[in-house]
């Protein structure tokens, strides 16, 4: 199983401090910031976009931006958010006619490739070609467009059908996670975590952290003493 990592959305923080606020993630433990980049189109909300990666970057030294991109028409922004910084470049499934393709053009970028399925996809969608192509599968766990929504229990499945058929992938939730849903999670296969509202507006961030990937390593630990 790959290993626990942390990635705390900065959705959730105050924008008016992005830079701070992404040192004090990774001050608290976090190893990659999710940077969700909304355009209007494939969802209704508008956020951030390169030039505000392109500061973040510069502002964080070796920041790992895991680049959630809630975009209409994901290929044409590949470059854009390459030389923005972006780390990893996770598309939605939903957006796109081609994913290998984005997959490829994204790996010329040298970025790591994401995939993610909104709450109404099958985890099906993803099918073995897409997933040994890509670096990353995200299943949403709340309808992509806005944070702070309630955590959709019924998306948890599809975690565990994928990491059934994929035991090595890094695999990510994203959507109402924190303490009190983790676990299910957890138990599931998942491996990435993000979290909004309940790190950034914990009053002890590194613990809510720590919470968050012992409990992935507690599920990993009890899923290896299974076989």
């Amino acid at each position: 199983m790959p290993r626990a990592i942390i990635s705390p959305s900065v959705l959730a923080s105050d924008f008016g401090q992005l830079t701070a606020e992404c040192k004090r993630m990774i001050k608290g433990g976090a190893e990659w910031l999710h940077m969700d980049v909304m355009d209007g189109h494939f969802v209704p909300n508008i956020t951030m976009g390169a030039p505000i990666l392109s500061c973040v970057h510069k502002g964080v030294p070796g920041i790992f931006m895991d680049c959630h991109m809630m975009v209409a028409k994901p290929e044409q922004w590949v470059d854009d958010i390459a030389d923005a910084g972006g780390s990893l470049y996770c598309f939605h499934i939903e957006a796109t006619s081609d994913p290998v393709s984005l997959i490829n053009t994204i790996h010329k970028r040298n970025m790591k490739a994401g995939v993610a399925i909104s709450p109404d996809t099958p985890s099906t969608a993803i099918t073995d070609e897409i997933a040994n192509a890509a670096d990353m599968l995200l299943v949403m766990t709340v309808y992509p467009g806005r944070g702070g929504q309630k955590f959709i229990e019924r998306c948890v499945p599809k975690v565990a059908e994928l990491r059934a058929r994929f035991p090595e992938k890094d695999i990510e939730v994203d959507g109402g996670v924190g303490p009190n849903t983790i676990g299910i999670c957890a138990d599931a296969g998942c491996n990435v975590i993000v979290a909004g509202t309940a790190i950034f507006g914990s009053e002890n961030p590194m613990e809510v952290i720590q919470r968050l990937k012992d409990t992935v390593n507690a599920a990993q630990a009890q899923s290896g003493a299974k076989y």
